[in-house]
């Protein structure tokens, strides 16, 4: 099985005030925390950013836009933008501002995946864009896009998919899948 990685480092970062895969944490940009976890469980990872980032990647990493048509619409237009540029059997998504997420989390992740979309709840609180997509989820994709619907949750549930506690995957939860929307989130860690 053929399974590829797609880090969304492409939103709008108002809250954080600049944009969150290139700030850093312990010497790393967030995006390299991403990449990270989702390295040693794919055959190849996409970046999909927005057109201003790009060049700011390094070139080793395989860096994209969404495609045109769907072009702001959303973490739902990236998922979709990856499957697009490369085949793959399965995706396993991540956002960019999750610096404390490990790749035997990710691993633990995949291993548990079962259905079309697996996603993690961390007590009682959703992380959809930390989640296993099978390919035949694209049509849904598509159309959801097509009809104006950028809810991730909303393609989700037309799936049989899961959530998966964040506690089955690590006794660090509470940090692993911690959104740090704000550089205060980042200093108390």
């Amino acid at each position: 099985m053929k399974t590829v990685g797609v880090l969304l480092a492409g939103g709008q970062s108002r809250r954080f005030g600049s944009p969150k895969a290139f700030a850093t944490h312990e010497g790393h940009s967030f995006y390299h925390y991403s990449l990270e976890a989702l390295r040693p469980i794919c055959d190849e990872i996409i970046v999909v950013t927005r057109p201003e980032f790009q060049e700011q990647f390094p070139d080793s990493v395989h860096v994209t836009t969404d495609l045109a048509s769907y072009a702001g619409m959303g973490p739902l237009a990236g998922i979709l933008s990856a499957m697009e540029l490369m085949e793959a059997d399965r995706y396993v998504v991540l956002p960019c501002d999750m610096p404390f997420i490990e790749a035997d989390i990710m691993e633990r992740l995949l291993e548990l995946h079962d259905g079309d979309i697996s996603s993690v709840t961390v007590e009682g609180k959703r992380h959809p864009l930390v989640s296993v997509w099978n390919a035949t989820v694209k049509p849904t994709i598509k159309q959801a896009l097509r009809d104006g619907n950028r809810r991730v949750m909303h393609v989700q549930g037309q799936h049989e998919g899961q959530w998966i506690e964040g506690a089955l995957l690590t006794d660090t939860f509470e940090i692993a899948f911690k959104n740090v929307n704000t550089p205060c989130e980042l200093e108390r860690g």
